[in-house]
């Protein structure tokens, strides 16, 4: 396939700061590397920086691969000299490849993975590529904690900047909620420390707007936690005839289990299984309040007499979490993921969520039913989309040949239960593909308001368009 056409570059606007310019990727003014489209190197750079196996057909004018705070800054001010609009890359787990956008500048974070930690404070600072098994190894020597995402690949930037479910977060909330402070490159290339005393707007988006936040963090400095004091897990795995029975049970059970308890339910692909299984999941992080004993209501379960396979309150840690979550979304396939907030009755989900449920590709693919209940909004924050259930697909397949099927399963499907849609997490989202609202509508009102103060000329790329996807099933829908 040939590259996409050139975006049309941003009017130069004057710089009070003009950047020096620069020469390359070696012995330049950028410390990293900058790449220029055609340069050596370019085209892996291009592809390193999506995670997933498939990988977008969308091409960035220059890629600036950062080394330290320093070259983000130099390459904003490119961009603005330029007229390039800016993209982000973290840890590039995007499952869209946000980040990689057609023409613009493209500023590839990867290597800002910096932690450290004050445990008097009970603070950590951390750099957007910083990883969650790094971040906990180091919290965990002084009895810290913090909601890491649960894919042990995940960076933090994308994953806290869209709201950041992560592992304790029915008890902790989203990791957005615990950002005291972020230092942040402006869209008129100055950096700023931002706190809800000097930058209360930058703080507010912060917190949950995703790949719509207007400006590049370069550190993240967060409340943390107490560590639980021992974390215990329970699995159930059952026949998949009893799909909807468990799904219905699991999501009345919620309202009995602690907020310590992470509850979850998995139908199709399980590690392990011969066959297709419908599997319950319920991860105690114990506290003196709510110990293990918080799991055994699982045991009272109607049909536990046909449990597959059983694992009952047995220790873990957080490294064998990453490990069994690893596992479930392994490398080097192509992943196609997506996922609605939604309530109601349980029959009305289970029954409306039908079509997605009786379709599950053969292989590795499989639908999480995340039981997430609510936690309290707050208004220094941006994130407002939940509910009480997360239902996602996840296709996970080799065949390039096999994309649009894919694809089909995991966007198409899901028009069946939109009419009890109460949004998506930015972190599964395919707004391009299949669109639905990641913020409240007064709250996605109040960002485009902030956007045309902070970043009037529009330097920051906010959410994907449908004309800027390039699936086979955005493809499809344009032919």
């Amino acid at each position: 396939m040939s590259a996409p056409p050139k975006e049309p570059h941003l009017p130069r606007t004057p710089d009070p700061h003009p950047a020096p310019s620069p020469r390359g990727a070696v012995g330049g003014d950028f410390t990293g590397a900058l790449l220029r489209r055609g340069d050596a190197g370019y085209e892996k750079t291009r592809l390193d920086a999506v995670w997933n196996a498939r990988k977008p057909d969308r091409f960035p004018e220059v890629v600036v691969v950062a080394e330290d705070e320093r070259d983000v800054v130099l390459a904003v001010r490119l961009a603005r000299a330029e007229g390039l609009r800016v993209s982000v890359r973290s840890g590039g787990h995007s499952w869209v490849g946000n980040g990689v956008r057609d023409g613009g500048l493209l500023i590839d974070l990867s290597r800002l993975q910096g932690i450290s930690v004050d445990p008097h404070g009970r603070t950590a600072a951390v750099q957007p590529s910083a990883k969650g098994p790094a971040i906990q190894r180091a919290l965990a020597p002084h009895g810290l904690f913090f909601p890491t995402g649960h894919a042990p690949t995940v960076g933090i930037g994308g994953f806290i900047l869209g709201g950041g479910y992560g592992w304790n977060s029915r008890h902790l909330g989203p990791a957005c909620l615990s950002i005291r402070a972020i230092d942040v490159v402006l869209a008129d290339g100055t950096q700023v420390h931002a706190t809800d005393e000097t930058h209360p707007d930058l703080l507010w988006a912060a917190r949950g707007s995703g790949p719509g936040f207007f400006g590049v963090v370069t550190r993240f400095h967060l409340d943390v936690h107490e560590r639980p004091t021992e974390i215990r897990r329970t699995v159930h795995s059952y026949p998949l005839a009893l799909r909807d029975e468990v799904l219905a049970w699991s999501y009345d059970l919620l309202e009995r289990l602690p907020s310590t308890v992470e509850f979850s339910a998995k139908v199709g692909f399980t590690p392990g299984l011969s066959a297709p299984a419908i599997s319950l999941t319920a991860t105690a992080f114990c506290t003196p309040a709510h110990g293990p004993e918080a799991l055994a209501p699982l045991e009272e379960a109607p049909f536990r007499d046909r449990a597959l396979r059983a694992v009952v309150g047995e220790p873990t840690t957080i490294d064998e979490l990453y490990d069994i979550a690893d596992r479930l979304n392994p490398e080097g396939l192509r992943w196609a993921v997506d996922g609605v907030w939604t309530e109601g009755t349980a029959e009305e989900i289970v029954g409306a969520a039908r079509p997605v449920l009786d379709t599950i590709p053969d292989g590795t693919s499989f639908v999480l039913w995340m039981l997430w209940g609510h936690y309290p909004p707050r208004p220094e924050a941006c994130w407002s989309a939940q509910a009480k259930a997360y239902l996602s697909p996840n296709a996970g397949w080799y065949d390039p040949a096999e994309d649009l099927a894919h694809e089909n399963w995991v966007h198409g499907s899901l028009s069946a239960v939109q009419h009890l849609s109460r949004g998506l997490q930015f972190s599964d989202n395919n707004l391009a593909d299949r669109f639905d609202l990641g913020l409240s509508a007064e709250n996605a009102e109040r960002l485009e308001r902030l956007r045309a103060v902070h970043d009037p000329d529009g330097l920051f790329r906010t959410y994907m368009t449908p004309a800027e996807s390039t699936t086979a099933y955005a493809v499809a829908g344009r032919a």
